[in-house]
C-alpha cells in the first residue's frame, strides 16, 4: 500500500513540476522574442520604479536627474537578476522532477545542471534572431550558476528534512 501511495506522489511531483516548467520556459523565451527596444523599456520601466522605491524609502525627494541616474545604475544589475533567479527556478523545478526517479548523486546533479546549460544556450541562440538582441555566453554562464543555485537549495533542503526525519526515529 505504501508503495503504491509513494509512486502516486512521485507521479503527480513529476506532473506539476513538469507544468511549472512548461509555464517557466513559456515566460523566458516570451521575454527572449522581445526585441531591443521591447526589452530595454521593460528593464528601463523596472529600474525606475526601484529608483522611486528607494526614494521613498529613504524619505528624501530626489529629483528627476538624480532619480534617472539611480534608474540607469539598476538597469543592469536588474537585468542579470531576472537572469539569475529564473534560471533558479528552473534548476529548482528540473531538480525536483528529476530526483523523483533518480537518487541523490552525481547523476542527478549533472543532469540538472546540464538541462540548465541547455536551455540557457538554447535561449541566447533563439535571441541571435531577434532584432536588436543579441546571444551571450556570459549570459549562459550566468543563467546556469542560477541553476545550480537552485539546485543547492533543494540538496540543502532535502537534507535538513533527512536529519530531522533520523532524529524522530
Amino acid at each position: 500500500m505504501a508503495s503504491k501511495r509513494m509512486k502516486k506522489r512521485k507521479v503527480i511531483v513529476t506532473a506539476v513540476s513538469g507544468v511549472l516548467l512548461m509555464l517557466l520556459y513559456l515566460i523566458i523565451f516570451s521575454f527572449s522574442e522581445q526585441n531591443g527596444e521591447q526589452s530595454g523599456s521593460l528593464s528601463q520601466m523596472i529600474s525606475e520604479k526601484c529608483a522611486a522605491f528607494i526614494n521613498a524609502l529613504s524619505g528624501k525627494h530626489w529629483s528627476d536627474a538624480v532619480l534617472a541616474g539611480w534608474a540607469e545604475y539598476f538597469e543592469h544589475p536588474i537585468r542579470k537578476l531576472a537572469h539569475f533567479t529564473e534560471y533558479a527556478c528552473m534548476g529548482v523545478l528540473v531538480y525536483v522532477l528529476w530526483s523523483q526517479w533518480l537518487r541523490q548523486g552525481k547523476r542527478l546533479y549533472v543532469l540538472t545542471v546540464l538541462w540548465v546549460f541547455l536551455s540557457a544556450l538554447g535561449d541566447e541562440i533563439h535571441q541571435l534572431f531577434v532584432p536588436g538582441r543579441y546571444g551571450s555566453f556570459a549570459d549562459v554562464l550566468l543563467d546556469t550558476s542560477g541553476g545550480m543555485f537552485g539546485m543547492l537549495f533543494c540538496i540543502c533542503v532535502y537534507r535538513l528534512f533527512r536529519r530531522r526525519r533520523a532524529k524522530k526515529s
